[in-house]
């Protein structure tokens, strides 16, 4: 089994003078080669020996996408030292328990994460350094017990010493089961928990290959965060291996003018990016009269040139992962030419667990395992649903000092559960119904599977977004009901509005807007069996919050105690 040691090692022996990243800085696109990248990595590694890191040692890292991550994570990785991801944009509590919790010893991070950095570093007894890049430190100091450094200044002081032959980096070598990151998940109501996963887990990812063609000529559209396991495999590791290119968007804003730029061939993206991409591509394709009539008449690969065109001219595979995505988006990004590919995984699983292969895909199906890895349905009922479990080399160690946790989540034989619920076909493709946590028992005993309702629900024309919980009526004691948390598209009404003979008329009220959804919301029920339908719908104008992969945070909403927007509706 490969480390990631050792595909860094590979690339930089086959591959020297080839471009692996580049970014967008004051308006000029920016490239690194595997030669430029090995070198940095290495003087990344000699400063972490000069702090005092040693192997099994955590570190934290936390900055935004950028070549910097990637240097600094190899460069830590690859020595036997474990990196602890940070999302950049948590809140300063999230980041205090994470660097408690894995006793990170020392934090590399980006300038604008410093001033929260300063705040709580006092209260991590184990932080020992802080490197800090974008020259926000102007000069070395130690505050408390923590010394604090400039990076660039603190990687050029041991520039020599990092191309010796007596190198940190040369010295300590990671062993495939190194733990290379402890990934922490989102948490729900709970404190999140680490994820130990090795550099045999990353690694044996790259099976994937089997399933899709990657090629040393491919660029990886990088937009995702890569502190999330499924962007650091997918845009981070296979690339590493396939010694291809990466490059990095300025934000989600100017992704059709970065792709027009670097021209990728290869993106990853979570289904509602996906969908927002087509979105505006049928946005324009509606007011050309030659593009309906083409895709009319089932000629959309033709019109899927142009549509391909504006987005760089190579874009060749689309994959979805993160959360459950539209089959009907991904079989119109099909049409139009690109390869669309949708998987499953948790990060628990270095997170890819099923993919569709590029030449047996099923729109409506996850995929099947990934080779070398198994899956299966637990104690299935009779409509064939159960939990959906995974055995094989991508599945973690364990979570970090955790052992409840995770004997919790293990079975007897080695099986990972992971709360998802779905079905099998006699070929291995998986389906998913839902999460085991958010299924819904009403009193009858029936099950209702919350996402089944909301595709129904989001299908409206007028509704941006939905979530279906189940919730509990004063007095009784069993069961739930089935209630839905509905967000209204107010921009798509204010263009409608613009665009009809009554645009100078007032525009709909709160009242007239909830009225609107909860009909067409009831309408969209008749598809459904009536237990499933929502007896409580509650109307806001607001976007409900998320992750930063785009998934709603389903545990920061109840119907238990309705709001005062509230409109009920019952069936």
């Amino acid at each position: 089994m490969p480390t990631l040691r050792s595909l860094l090692d590979d690339a930089v022996t086959q591959s020297p003078d080839s471009i692996f990243v580049r970014w967008k800085s004051r308006r000029e696109w920016n490239q690194w080669t595997f030669a430029d990248l090995h070198a940095r990595a290495r003087r990344v590694s000699e400063l972490l020996g000069r702090l005092g890191v040693k192997r099994g040692d955590r570190v934290a890292l936390m900055m935004e996408n950028r070549p910097e991550w990637m240097a600094a994570y190899l460069g830590i990785a690859a020595c036997g030292v474990t990196v602890v991801p940070v999302d950049a944009k948590l809140q300063a509590h999230e980041v205090s328990h994470i660097m408690r919790d894995s006793e990170a010893v020392a934090f590399l991070g980006s300038g604008k994460v410093w001033p929260l950095v300063h705040d709580i570093m006092g209260s991590l007894r184990f932080l020992r350094s802080v490197v800090l890049l974008d020259g926000v430190i102007d000069k070395d100091r130690k505050e408390g017990q923590v010394r604090v450094y400039d990076c660039d200044r603190a990687l050029e002081g041991v520039a020599g010493a990092a191309a010796g032959a007596d190198a940190f980096f040369d010295r300590n070598v990671a062993a495939e089961d190194d733990v290379a990151s402890i990934i922490y998940t989102s948490g729900t109501t709970g404190r999140s928990k680490g994820a130990m996963l090795t550099h045999a887990n990353f690694c044996a990812q790259l099976s994937a290959l089997e399933y899709f063609t990657v090629r040393k000529d491919d660029n990886f559209l990088l937009v995702l965060p890569l502190h999330h396991a499924f962007a650091f495999t997918a845009n981070f590791v296979v690339p590493l291996a396939a010694q291809c290119e990466v490059s990095i968007v300025e934000n989600l804003r100017t992704i059709p003018e970065n792709m027009r730029e670097t021209r990728p061939t290869v993106l990853l993206a979570v289904p509602l990016l996906a969908e927002k991409m087509l979105g505006a591509i049928r946005k324009k394709l509606d007011k050309n009269t030659v593009a309906r009539t083409l895709m009319s008449i089932g000629l959309s690969r033709v019109v899927g040139r142009k549509v391909i065109a504006g987005l760089g001219g190579r874009l060749r595979i689309l994959i979805c992962g993160g959360a459950a995505s539209d089959p009907d988006v991904l079989r119109q990004w099909s049409k139009f030419g690109v390869k669309t590919l949708q998987g499953y995984g948790l990060t628990e699983t270095a997170p890819i667990s099923a993919l569709a292969p590029e030449n047996a895909i099923r729109f409506e199906s996850v995929g099947r395992a990934l080779p070398g890895h198994e899956l299966r349905i637990a104690e299935p009922n009779d409509e064939g649903v159960g939990e959906i479990e995974v055995k094989g080399p991508s599945v973690m160690k364990g979570y970090f000092r955790n052992e409840a946790a995770t004997a919790e989540c293990f079975d007897g034989e080695g099986w990972f559960r992971t709360g998802d619920l779905g079905t099998m076909d006699a070929d291995g493709y998986v389906t998913i119904t839902g999460r085991k946590k958010s299924l819904i028992v009403n009193r009858e005993g029936k099950n209702i599977y919350p996402e089944e309702v909301e595709i129904a629900i989001n299908a409206c024309p007028h509704v941006l977004e939905s979530i279906v919980l189940g919730y509990h009526v004063p007095g009784e004691k069993k069961g739930e009901h089935v209630g839905a948390i509905v967000v209204a598209d107010l921009d798509k009404l204010a263009e409608e509005r613009n665009k009809s003979d009554a645009a100078s008329a007032s525009p709909l009220s709160d009242d007239e807007i909830r009225d609107l959804c909860i009909r067409e919301v009831r309408a969209a029920m008749k598809e459904l069996s009536a237990y499933k339908h929502p007896r409580r719908i509650q109307v806001r104008f607001e976007p409900l919050r998320k992750t930063n992969t785009l998934k709603i945070k389903r545990y920061l909403y109840s119907l238990d105690v309705p709001g005062e927007d509230e409109t009920s509706a019952g069936t």
